[in-house]
């Protein structure tokens, strides 16, 4: 086996694109395929995965990945309007949404020549993920992406403040969809100091939440100083999935955090710092569909392109996860 990729960061998040020369993906629109490629993973119980998931194995596990790893598969749009469409993966599956996804498919798009962009000025990519259809504007000088601007799906709010017990005690969470369900708690300390007991945390409050709510991500945030023109900043970690740490300030995160303060009556720019000190910057456009439109703003960085290949000898096969 051999699967060709091309890799970008977003912010410090790896986002690993599989452009094509994948196997057979069935399904008539993204969010079919994630539901079948859903089905066909290996489990405990039929531990054979498909062919599909055998690729997302391979790239997300060590030696040729690790724990931390995210990317997409790029796949057929639902319709003509879009202009492609994407499966996202990480180590335990295929999720709904991926903003900082969504950041670097808008610069590697413009970036492979897939969409058409100006010198100057800023480029549209339409892209069907599993959650709906989204917008990556990529900005452009003097030939240069220097940034890429996320429009989610309406974003709406769940519940607020609802207790969960945890080995550290009863919390407060509120809980917004927008494209996946994020769980929002305030703590003092968003740090590195702080992540292996927040990275506990979180587990425990998406197994606690993952019944009801069908819980994806759980994002701490902590209040900072307002930014130099008044801008609200929050420093935050989304510890997602089993217990993956979002290095970004994660995209489809910043937007539940916006409806969340929308919600509370505040509605301006948003500062959202990630643990390792990048940043996005948010805000609410306006509403559609009984939510609010958000858009979030990043950077994205080609890191390299790869060809890894499966050896029928290697007794590891695809791959292991510490």
């Amino acid at each position: 086996m051999e699967v060709a990729t091309v890799d970008y960061h977003t912010a410090g998040e790896p986002f690993r694109i599989v452009p094509a020369g994948l196997p057979p993906v069935p399904g008539d629109t993204v969010a079919e395929r994630r539901a079948i490629a859903l089905g066909a993973g290996g489990t405990a119980t039929s531990p054979r995965p498909s062919a599909l998931d055998t690729v997302r194995q391979l790239l997300t596990r060590e030696p040729r990945g690790h724990a931390g790893m995210y990317g997409g598969f790029v796949v057929p749009a639902d319709d003509s309007e879009a202009h492609l469409g994407v499966l996202f993966f990480h180590k335990d599956g295929y999720s709904t949404a991926c903003g900082h996804g969504t950041i670097a498919l808008g610069a590697w798009a413009v970036d492979s020549g897939l969409v058409a962009a100006p010198e100057d000025g800023t480029a549209q990519v339409r892209i069907d993920v599993p959650s709906g259809r989204v917008t990556a504007l990529v900005h452009r000088v003097g030939g240069r992406t220097t940034a890429v601007t996320f429009r989610n799906v309406p974003t709406r709010v769940l519940a607020r403040a609802v207790g969960v017990d945890t080995s550290a005690g009863r919390v407060a969470v509120d809980l917004a969809d927008s494209g996946a369900v994020y769980a929002s708690v305030a703590v003092p300390e968003v740090s590195p100091a702080t992540l292996d007991e927040l990275t506990a945390r979180g587990r425990e409050i998406r197994a606690a939440l993952l019944g009801s709510h069908d819980l994806y991500g759980v994002i701490f945030h902590q209040e900072l100083a307002a930014g130099p023109e008044g801008q609200r900043r929050q420093r935050n970690v989304t510890v997602f999935a089993d217990g993956q740490i979002d290095r970004s300030p994660c995209g489809s995160g910043t937007s539940a955090r916006l409806a969340l303060l929308a919600a509370d009556g505040w509605r301006g720019e948003l500062l959202h710092e990630s643990v390792i000190g990048t940043v996005f910057t948010g805000r609410v456009t306006g509403e559609r569909d009984g939510g609010l439109v958000t858009e979030v703003t990043g950077q994205a960085h080609r890191t390299g392109e790869h060809r890894f290949v499966l050896a029928e000898a290697d007794a590891l096969g695809t791959g292991f996860l510490l």
